[in-house]
């Protein structure tokens, strides 16, 4: 059961997400950066507090579970990160890391992570 809500969750949040990315426009693909795995690692140290812990919830303002982004598509990573920036997604911690970041530094951690194997239990 638990599962399932998961998946829906998931679901519904990556069909709002490709819902969203016609409404984008001006910004194509050809002008965003190209992110370079190698150049996140002086980046990434901010991430693994909190992403490269199994299971971890953060309990402020609110419990939140804590998603493993090693293996996630980089375009996603970029467009949540967007959001976050933009206040579209709400999460502090979140909003305010993604708000110091340029679009070159996002694209870089985007291309680390994805580059993760994502391990499944």
């Amino acid at each position: 059961m638990k599962l399932r809500i998961n998946l829906m969750r998931v679901m519904s949040t990556l069909a709002v997400t490709a819902a969203s990315c016609g409404f984008v426009g001006a910004a194509s693909a050809a002008d965003a950066p190209v992110g370079s795995a190698k150049a996140a690692i002086g980046q990434i140290s901010m991430c693994i507090g909190c992403h490269g812990i199994k299971g971890y919830r953060a309990s402020y303002p609110e419990v939140y579970h804590v998603p493993m982004i090693a293996g996630q598509n980089a375009a996603y990573i970029v467009a949540a990160l967007k959001e976050y920036a933009s206040g579209a997604r709400t999460f502090p911690t979140m909003q305010s890391i993604a708000r110091g970041l340029t679009d070159q530094e996002m694209a870089d951690i985007a291309a680390y992570y994805s580059g993760l194997k994502l391990e499944v239990k």
